[in-house]
C-alpha cells in the first residue's frame, strides 16, 4: 500500500512538474522598420528607438529559464502587420506585446499610454491607432491583403470578424502592470485605453500596443532617445511582464523583476509630483477581481480550481445554450466586464480534464485559475498545499 501511495505521489509531482515546465512565451515587436520610419521628430526615429527598447526587454526577459521571447524583427527590416501577428500566433504565444512611440502636432503631450484591442469613439484614440495603421498603406497588394479596412478610417474594422473580447480581461491586467511600473519609474501615465489597432487585431492572445512616450516632444523625445531613458523603459516594461506571468502562470527560481541599472530622473509632469498616481483609464476601466466562489463547496484553507473560458462586456445568462452546451458556469463582474468559468473542484487533476473539455468545445483560450479562502491565487501557489 505505502509502494502504491509513493508511486501515485511521485506521478502528481510530475504533472505538477511538468505543467509548470512549459514555457512562458513572450512575443516582443518593434513597431516600424526599415522604410517605415514610424513618427520622426528632432532627429528621434520611432523605429529605432522602438528596437532599442524592444531588445532590451528581451535580453532581461531572457535571463529567466521560464520564459522565451520572439521576436517579430530583430534589426532594421519592414515587416507587413498581418505578419507581425502571425509570428506570435506561430509561436503559440502566451502574449504579445507590441513597443512603439508617440507623436503629436502639439509638442507639450507628454507621457505614456498602453492601448488593448478594442473599438473607440474617442478622437484621439482614433488618430492614434490611425496613425500607426497607415503603414499598412507600404505593404504590397494591402488593399487584398486587408479587404474591406480603410488605414485612413480606423471605424472601418468594425466590420471585419474580431476575437476581441475573449482576451480583452487579460489584455487590460497587462496593460494596467505596465502603466503602473511607468509610473514607479516616476514617468507620467496617460492611462489603459482602446483603439482599432490592426497589429493587434490578428494576435489570438493577450496583447497589448505601447507608446512609450511622445517624441514629438523636445524633452521626452530626448530621454526616449538616450541609453539611460531606453533602459529604464526596458526594465518597466520586463517587470510588468514579468509579474503577469507571476500571477496568471505561476513563478520560476530566477523570475524575479530587474531593479534600475542607472538612477534616471523622472521627467517632470504635472503628474509625477504624487507619490503614487492613480491610472488614468479613460474607455476601459482596470477590472477588479472579484471572484465568486461558492461557500458550499470552498472549505477554509482549501484551494479550488475553475477553467476561465472568456470575458466579455456582454452579460449572459450562465445557462449551457449559451456557452456550446456547457453546465456549471459561475460569473464574476470586474468593472464593466463579466468574467465567466466553468465548473469547480479542489482536484488539479479534475481542472485539467474541466480544461480539456472546454478547449473541445471551442475556448481555445480558457484557462486554469485558482482560489484560496475566496482570493485569487496562482495556480502554482494552490498546487504548494
Amino acid at each position: 500500500m505505502k509502494r502504491v501511495t509513493l508511486i501515485v505521489a511521485a506521478i502528481l509531482v510530475f504533472i505538477s512538474n511538468t505543467a509548470y515546465s512549459q514555457k512562458f512565451k513572450v512575443t516582443l515587436d518593434a513597431g516600424h522598420g526599415g522604410h517605415d520610419y514610424g513618427a520622426v521628430y528632432n532627429g528621434h526615429i520611432e523605429k529605432n528607438i522602438a528596437l532599442a527598447v524592444t531588445l532590451k526587454v528581451g535580453r532581461i526577459l531572457e535571463r529567466s529559464s521560464g520564459i522565451e521571447v520572439i521576436y517579430t524583427r530583430k534589426n532594421d527590416v519592414f515587416i507587413d502587420l498581418i505578419e507581425r501577428a502571425n509570428i506570435a500566433n506561430r509561436a503559440d504565444a502566451s502574449i504579445f506585446v507590441s513597443i512603439h512611440c508617440n507623436a503629436n502636432k502639439n509638442t507639450v503631450a507628454d507621457g505614456s499610454e498602453t492601448y488593448v484591442m478594442g473599438m473607440s469613439k474617442n478622437a484621439s484614440n482614433l488618430e492614434a491607432a490611425k496613425r500607426e495603421n497607415e503603414v499598412i498603406a507600404l505593404e504590397k497588394d494591402y488593399k487584398q491583403k486587408y479587404e474591406g479596412y480603410d488605414p485612413k478610417s480606423p471605424e472601418t474594422m468594425i466590420g471585419i470578424t474580431m476575437m476581441g473580447e475573449e482576451y480583452l480581461n487579460n489584455s487590460i491586467a497587462l496593460a494596467g502592470k505596465v502603466q503602473e511600473q511607468f509610473l514607479d519609474a516616476g514617468r507620467k501615465s496617460r492611462g489603459v485605453k482602446q483603439a482599432p489597432y490592426m497589429v493587434l487585431h490578428k494576435a489570438y492572445m493577450p496583447r497589448i500596443l505601447i507608446e512609450m512616450g511622445f517624441i514629438s516632444n523636445p524633452t521626452e523625445g530626448a530621454r526616449l532617445d538616450s541609453e539611460a531613458g531606453q533602459n529604464q523603459m526596458a526594465e518597466a516594461i520586463a517587470n510588468a511582464i514579468i509579474a503577469y506571468k507571476k500571477e496568471y502562470f505561476g513563478t520560476n527560481d530566477n523570475d524575479s523583476a530587474v531593479k534600475p541599472s542607472q538612477k534616471v530622473a523622472p521627467i517632470k509632469t504635472a503628474d509625477s509630483s504624487a507619490k503614487k498616481p492613480v491610472i488614468k483609464t479613460l474607455e476601459i476601466k482596470k477590472p477588479e477581481v472579484k471572484p465568486e466562489v461558492k461557500p458550499e463547496v470552498v472549505g477554509t484553507g482549501v484551494a479550488t480550481f475553475k477553467v476561465q473560458l472568456s470575458a466579455s462586456g456582454t452579460k449572459l445568462d450562465p445557462i449551457p445554450s449559451n456557452f456550446k452546451g456547457l453546465a456549471n458556469i459561475s460569473v464574476s463582474s470586474e468593472g464593466s466586464l463579466y468574467k465567466y468559468m466553468y465548473g469547480e473542484t479542489s482536484s488539479y487533476d479534475e481542472a485539467k480534464r474541466l480544461l480539456a473539455e472546454a478547449k473541445a468545445k471551442g475556448y481555445t483560450s480558457a484557462f486554469v485559475i485558482a482560489f484560496k479562502n475566496g482570493k485569487k491565487v496562482s495556480v502554482q501557489e494552490a498546487l504548494k498545499q
